[in-house]
């Protein structure tokens, strides 16, 4: 009976204790910021900053988003879209897994519920009221701070306006203009048309449902519409369907884009730079595909659970796992990380019970409970539980010097991939003990502070809205977490911890007013009706209802007229009468059974309380026993040792002795064992570097002979050029000067030609008149014999010379 009861006092305690963990967890929902246009502002809890709003950037309780004129931003909270118009003051008062409570002081915020649980609770608070959306469907509401009025129009869909002293239903096309002064003031009307907004917020409504990703990536994935226009689907006989991203750079890696930025109360959080990067990094799974990578979502009928990174860890301090590495601006220690695969577990850096551990691996990965249980109890051993299929992947562990790793700047600049050798070198790390500056918690967009950005009216800041849920406390200022951090090495604080923080010195409370719902009456008015019963002025005439008639127009009528008249009225009264009293019904059913589950609850954290207070005196009873025991058992041995000194003395002192002189020795051995480990991690460090250095100093060589030979090789081409034109140009004088010659032969041989035909002209005109003269001398002889007689014979004629040829004087040797 007793052991019994023991072990049922264990099971109270093992069940006490898991609850205790249980509210330790972290949401497992967050907001994205997915779509900005214009100017849009954002300031992270804890801080004053306000920065330049990134995409996918993760939003939790107490961050703020202010859209200025010509703005326009959407945020996701799983299916759910909130698009905010220009000139909008937004805040998340509280934001977990059953609330989303949001502070609109001004502007235009349209919300889209595609589903909502029982026991989940949207609020909107605005200056003048608090509207609670009770059903799927689309509202629109506009804080005008002018008239200090807010405006409340339901599309479709059903929600509950509460504000001072009353609470009504507002149904499906009807809007209500609410004033709020010592009573609340209202005007309930139809439903309008819609402006540009509305217009913009249906096309992207259209958008998502439209979205091909929807078919194998939940709705409750924020970002899976942008799967759609950024990659493909590629069905893996192993996975299934799998997504492969577009347009990525070779060698490209999960991870590589973006920046770590710090956001409690999970830490250290992944923010990417792709317009696609969000839900491939908060859910689902990493798989390399033939040097590609591809995400492969989890399973499609679970609800998502949201993880700031789905990483594993190396390096980054504490655990025996930091290394470092050589980086552009030299050896420094390095914090690295790779993406988990396909049923690979996820082991969250923060604090978090069995329950977060199995939902958060479950719902975004195939992996069943056991296997999951198995990792949960080896999760101080994982490295030799777990083998990490992309730890080796080419390119697939990220590294970077922990310093820049907390600047918040983006990683891509300084980071290089470890290779194989550090990888087997290195352990998987429980996570990044790294402790988180200011500047870790504004994340990349922190230079944009120094720059002007667009802020929120004072007058918008301070204004009070009012709420019917009270949010939870503020957030510790991050400047007075930094010394708590720094003792808990870059780990999140605990719930004790921020409660003694804000304990000490509490932080300026958002400006909120919690309705007393204990007196707030529940009434129902009809299209057209005022606080109080009475109908809103129609036509320019007070009292009369819209649909009614004056007075004198109703007596006018035949009395069987007015009859039917008041007997449908009076129906239809009836009917609204009943229709009302069977929603007040369910309302109230409701309203119990929240009341009584939330008695349950309590019920439940008492009895949990009780029991973990019993369980507590039942140890310190045992250990008390135990300790008796003990100390019983010690009184009998000194009793015992104290009959066997005087025989035993020198005996135990020589023990003693050798005890001793052996735990020295193991001392010694073990001092010795760790002094070699640290000198062979040393030996190996330099080892690694030296190799660097003269790989380094190889390839400069390398690069200096290849420099040298291109310089001679450059300086060989330029004298083969240099001798190449000088032969040119002396051929180049040859060619000129033999043409030259050429000439001057062609030149002279025409003038001897002429000279030898003006010499044979000249031998033969003497010739001629050689043989002229003769013949003149022949007629002068004849003419004279004629003239007298002849006393002797005549003598012979004289016989003429033979010609003579004249040889041409020799050719000068030197021309020819």
């Amino acid at each position: 009976m007793q052991y019994t009861r023991r072990l049922t006092m264990v099971a109270l305690v093992m069940a006490a204790s898991a609850g205790f963990l249980a509210a330790q967890d972290p949401p497992g929902r967050v907001a994205r910021l997915n779509y900005r246009e214009g100017s849009v502002s954002f300031q992270p809890s804890g801080v004053d900053d306000w920065v330049d709003a990134g995409i996918n950037r993760p939003l939790t309780t107490g961050d703020k988003i202010w859209v200025d004129a010509r703005g326009r931003a959407e945020l996701h909270i799983g299916s759910m879209a909130l698009r905010l118009g220009e000139r909008s003051d937004f805040e998340f008062l509280n934001l977990d897994d059953q609330t989303a409570q949001i502070r609109l002081s001004e502007g235009t915020l349209i919300v889209r519920v595609r589903s909502i649980a029982q026991d989940q609770l949207l609020e909107i608070d605005t200056p003048n009221m608090a509207f609670t959306v009770r059903r799927p469907g689309i509202y629109r509401i506009d804080a005008d701070p002018d008239s200090q009025t807010t405006y409340v129009t339901v599309r479709d869909g059903e929600g509950e306006v509460t504000g001072d002293g009353q609470s009504f239903p507002l149904y499906a096309r009807q809007r209500v203009a609410v004033r709020s002064g010592d009573q609340l003031e209202y005007n309930l009307t139809s439903a309008g048309g819609g402006d540009q907004l509305d217009e913009w917020c249906s096309a992207r409504d259209r958008r998502e449902d439209q979205s091909q990703s929807a078919r194998f990536v939940s709705r409750e994935v924020p970002g899976y519409d942008d799967l759609d226009q950024y990659g493909s689907w590629e069905s893996q006989p192993e996975y299934g369907q799998v997504w492969m991203p577009a347009s990525v750079s070779a060698g490209w890696a999960p991870y590589h884009d973006g920046h770590w930025a710090w956001i409690a109360p999970w830490g250290w959080t992944w923010v990417d730079d792709a317009p696609w990067g969000f839900a491939p990094y908060h859910y689902g799974r990493w798989a390399s595909f033939g040097g590609r990578w591809g995400w492969i979502p989890g399973p499609y009928q679970v609800a998502p659970t949201y993880a700031p990174a789905m990483v594993a860890w190396v390096g980054g301090g504490r655990g025996g796992s930091g290394f470092s590495m050589t980086f552009s601006s030299g050896m420094a220690p390095a914090v690295g990380w790779f993406p988990l695969g396909p049923r690979e577990p996820y082991y969250p850096s923060y604090r978090s019970s069995q329950r977060y551990f199995t939902r958060v691996n479950t719902t975004n990965t195939v992996i069943n409970n056991v296997t999951i249980n198995n990792y949960y109890n080896a999760r101080n051993d994982r490295n030799s539980r777990v083998v990490y299929a992309n730890q080796r992947v080419h390119n697939g562990v990220t590294a970077v010097p922990q310093r820049e790793f907390a600047s918040g700047r983006r990683v891509g600049q300084f980071a290089r991939p470890v290779s194989a050798a550090q990888i087997e070198a290195v352990r998987v790390a429980p996570g990044p003990f790294i402790v988180p500056q200011r500047t870790s918690v504004l994340g990349a967009q922190a230079e944009s502070n120094a720059r002007a950005v667009a802020r929120p009216p004072a007058a918008s800041q301070s204004r009070r809205v009012v709420a019917r849920t009270a949010p939870p406390p503020p957030g510790v200022p991050f400047d007075r977490q930094q010394a708590a951090l720094s003792r808990n090495a870059g780990q999140p604080l605990q719930d004790r911890e921020v409660r003694q923080l804000r304990q000490g010195a509490p932080a300026a409370a958002a400006p909120v007013r919690v309705v007393d719902m204990s007196r707030v009456k529940r009434v129902e008015p009809r299209v057209g009706q005022q606080p109080g019963g009475q109908p809103a002025p129609a036509n320019g005439r007070p009292g009369v209802a819209p649909g009614q008639q004056p007075q004198d127009a109703r007596e006018a009528q035949p009395r069987e007229v007015q009859q039917r008249q008041q007997r449908e009225q009076q129906q239809k009264q009836q009917q609204d009468v009943r229709e009302r009293q069977q929603r007040e019904q369910q309302q109230e059913s409701q309203r119990q059974m929240q009341q009584k589950q939330q008695q349950d609850v309590r019920e439940r954290q008492q009895r949990e309380q009780q029991q973990e207070s019993q369980r507590q005196m039942q140890q310190k009873q045992q250990q008390d026993g135990r300790e008796r025991q003990q100390r019983e058992q010690q009184q009998e041995s000194q009793r015992q040792m104290q009959q066997k000194q005087q025989q035993d003395g020198r005996e135990r002192q020589q023990r003693e002795q050798q005890q001793e002189s052996q735990r020295q020795m193991q001392q010694k051995q073990q001092q010795d064992g760790r002094e070699r480990q640290q000198r062979e991690q040393q030996q190996e460090s330099q080892r690694q570097m030296q190799q660097k250095q003269q790989q380094d100093a190889r390839e400069r060589q390398q690069r200096e002979q290849q420099q040298e030979s291109q310089r001679q090789l450059q300086q060989k081409q330029q004298q083969d050029a240099r001798e190449r034109q000088q032969r040119e140009q002396q051929q180049e004088s040859q060619r000129q000067l033999q043409q030259k010659q050429q000439q001057d032969a062609r030149e002279r041989q025409q003038r001897e030609q002429q000279q030898e035909s003006q010499r044979q002209l000249q031998q033969k005109q003497q010739q001629d008149a050689r043989e002229r003269q003769q013949r003149e001398q022949q007629q002068e002889v004849q003419r004279r014999q004629r003239a007298a007689p002849p006393a002797h014979p005549p003598a012979p004629a004289p016989q003429p010379e033979p010609k003579k040829e004249k040889k041409p004087p020799p050719r000068d040797e030197k021309q020819n």
